[in-house]
């Protein structure tokens, strides 16, 4: 499979997980319908996000990993014979919680799950409070699907390089980065357009750096801070497949859509043989990436 149309789902979520959770399947059947064999949901599609509160009530909204909504992305993968990428809000064990996505191969199988491995913690972000990080040992890491090597890092591992050129050294072709990013209110209108210029660049510049097709459905829509304890979060969408070259294939505006890209892998190749970053990457001089800080 040469050409892979792909799909990123840019939903504004409501307090009801059923009708989030039937909403996506919904779109992953329309998305089937127009061509898709690559579909990637937002970050934590299942509900609003929960994190702008430091709250234990909000435990009671993960589940295990498989569970029921796991089974629910697989039923719906098998059916419309697409591979599915569903990010989730996993209970791993009493007391450890993760920011988990599970990658689903076409046949309905679990190919494989990722969790994401840099934690935010920042207003309206405590992301700390609710997540263990990802275990080392698991990395980054791509998937064999029936559309290629897929794989997956989440919302804030977004800004780290290190992130996405490790999962593209696992062999990934696409770079899938389910994600929940909006503004302040209060930020809006003096720091807005720079803050989406910069989430927009620091991921193309991942598809121009490591050769990959990067996909990025976001979240859109005002969510008030639960409890009103503050002023909420606007969810810009701005969802965006890019191709190796960095060029955006499709966008979308900051509404709900489900955005579509034909993606020929081919040009995975073309790319990394005209720009050989991997070829000259000096990995013999690199150990300084290991400290925090400093020569």
């Amino acid at each position: 499979m040469n050409t892979v149309t792909v799909a990123a789902i840019q939903r504004a979520a409501s307090e009801s997980p059923e009708e989030n959770i039937a909403g996506t399947l919904a779109d992953v059947a329309a998305a089937a319908e127009r061509g898709a064999k690559l579909v990637v949901t937002q970050e934590l599609f299942a509900g609003r996000y929960f994190c702008q509160t430091e709250d234990h009530a909000a435990f009671d909204l993960a589940e295990p990993v498989p569970g029921l909504t796991t089974r629910r992305l697989q039923a719906a993968a098998k059916e419309h014979g697409v591979v599915l990428v569903g990010s989730l809000f996993e209970s791993r064990a009493p007391g450890i919680c993760h920011n988990t996505a599970v990658v689903v191969d076409a046949d309905g199988s679990l190919a494989g799950t990722y969790r994401k491995m840099h934690i935010p913690d920042d207003p309206l972000y405590y992301e700390k409070f609710f997540f263990t990080p990802g275990d080392a040992e698991g990395g980054f890491r791509a998937f064999d699907t029936a559309v290629g090597k897929v794989g997956v890092i989440v919302c804030w591992d977004q800004w780290f390089p290190e992130a996405a050129r490790l999962t593209a050294l696992a062999g990934a072709e696409f770079l899938c980065v389910p994600t929940a990013i909006g503004w302040h209110p209060c930020e809006r209108e003096t720091d807005g357009p720079a803050q989406l210029d910069a989430w927009r660049t620091v991921q193309r510049s991942h598809a121009v750096a490591n050769g990959v097709f990067l996909v990025t459905p976001n979240r859109c829509g005002h969510e008030p801070t639960p409890g009103g304890a503050g002023e909420g979060i606007d969810f810009w969408g701005r969802s965006f497949i890019a191709g190796p070259d960095g060029v955006v294939l499709a966008e979308a505006g900051g509404g709900p859509e489900v955005v579509l890209a034909d993606c020929d892998r081919r040009a995975i190749r073309t790319q990394r043989q005209n720009w050989p970053f991997l070829r000259d990457r000096r990995v013999d001089a690199y150990g300084g990436l290991t400290r925090r800080w400093g020569a």
